[in-house]
């Protein structure tokens, strides 16, 4: 009798026609899935715009034969309205999909994409320059976005360090001590900060923190795509580790997952899609947690459908938070992360309770 060796890494799967055939089905309701959602994050990006205090023609707003400066339709359109939908877009869709892998990362289905204290990092890089710069503009864009991106970076880099050792896989325990712990020493210093300032940078500073989509124009948009397309990529390939992940890291392995390689890919990713969120928007709560819940709800909990749909229905639900935001106090617009949290909170305290 020969004993056959396995190589650590790979597989003992042969994956003939049976996993062929049982893999239809998974790829038939993502196709279902990603054309169901689809359209649900297309709907309201092409409702909102056209929805607010002021009444605009979009026929006017097209008008080429008006020049663009005398065109208040235009105006409100292409400057005020659409970047904000956009970014929406963006930040829903990022939080919510890191939000997922957070989860599975974790294994705890009440981690979020700020449990690690990047959140917490560009936080502080946002109001240290909110507080303390006097630089107007970086080229194109604002201080603040690009202080918020580093600091996120940096938060990052401090935990994966923490969480990481030569020759060793990650230890999510640690990972998420170290980013609890470094959310909240983030936290006492952004007081401290807050303290320093005088009242018109505490204002704008609470403000921001808030959270709020008006980003004034599309350079800082594409600024961040560079980090969203990396993130997006990087989900891309890890649905099927993450499945065996979540059950947990011994199980991945012996079933071939690198786990070794896969933790920090999932690390990686899920951190770069929350700076590149938190530099757009400021910390929005609650997104990447409603969400994946929401959608898990509805197409089960295969990471190969939970992933895209969380991501598109993920656009969806920010998008139409911030229609709300909008609107509800017309003239007055309400920062969107108050309507995310006032949705979210019941939410998490309910999976507090279902858990229980």
């Amino acid at each position: 009798m020969s004993i056959s060796t396995v190589r650590p890494g790979h597989s003992t799967e042969r994956r003939g026609p049976l996993w062929s055939a049982a893999s239809a089905p998974i790829q038939a309701r993502l196709v279902a899935i990603i054309t169901c959602y689809g359209a649900l994050a297309i709907a309201p990006c092409l409702l909102a715009p056209l929805v607010g205090s002021t009444h605009i023609s979009l026929a006017r707003a097209f008008d080429r034969s008006i020049p663009f400066a005398d065109n208040v339709d235009a105006q409100i359109f292409f400057v005020a309205r659409m970047p904000r939908v956009l970014t929406g877009a963006v930040v829903g869709s990022t939080l919510a999909a890191a939000g997922v892998v957070m989860q599975a990362l974790l294994r705890n289905p009440l981690a979020t994409p700020f449990t690690l204290g990047v959140s917490a990092g560009a936080a502080l890089g946002a109001i240290l320059v909110i507080t303390f710069s006097t630089v107007v503009s970086v080229g194109a864009l604002s201080p603040v976005p690009l202080a918020s991106l580093a600091g996120a970076l940096l938060a990052s880099a401090i935990v994966y360090a923490l969480a990481t050792r030569p020759g060793r896989t990650m230890s999510t325990m640690v990972l998420l001590l170290a980013g609890v712990t470094l959310n909240s020493f983030f936290s006492a210093l952004i007081l401290f900060v807050q303290y320093m300032a005088d009242f018109t940078q505490t204002y704008r500073t609470v403000r921001w923190l808030m959270g709020d989509l008006d980003v004034g124009g599309f350079g800082t948009i594409v600024a961040s795509l560079p980090l969203v397309f990396v993130s997006f990529a990087i989900f891309a390939v890890l649905p099927r580790s993450l499945n065996l992940l979540s059950v947990g890291a011994d199980t991945a392995s012996t079933r071939g997952v690198d786990v070794g390689r896969t933790q920090p890919l999932a690390f990686l990713s899920a951190s770069l899609a929350t700076s590149a969120a938190v530099s757009l928007a400021g910390p929005i709560g609650f997104v990447g947690i409603v969400v994946p819940h929401l959608v898990r709800l509805m197409v089960g909990v295969d990471h190969r459908l939970v992933l895209p749909a969380s991501a598109l229905f993920g656009a969806a639900f920010l998008v139409g938070c911030d229609l709300v935001a909008r609107t509800v106090l017309a003239p007055v617009e309400v920062p969107v992360g108050v309507v995310t949290a006032m949705l979210g909170g019941p939410f998490f305290l309910w999976l507090l309770v279902r858990r229980s």
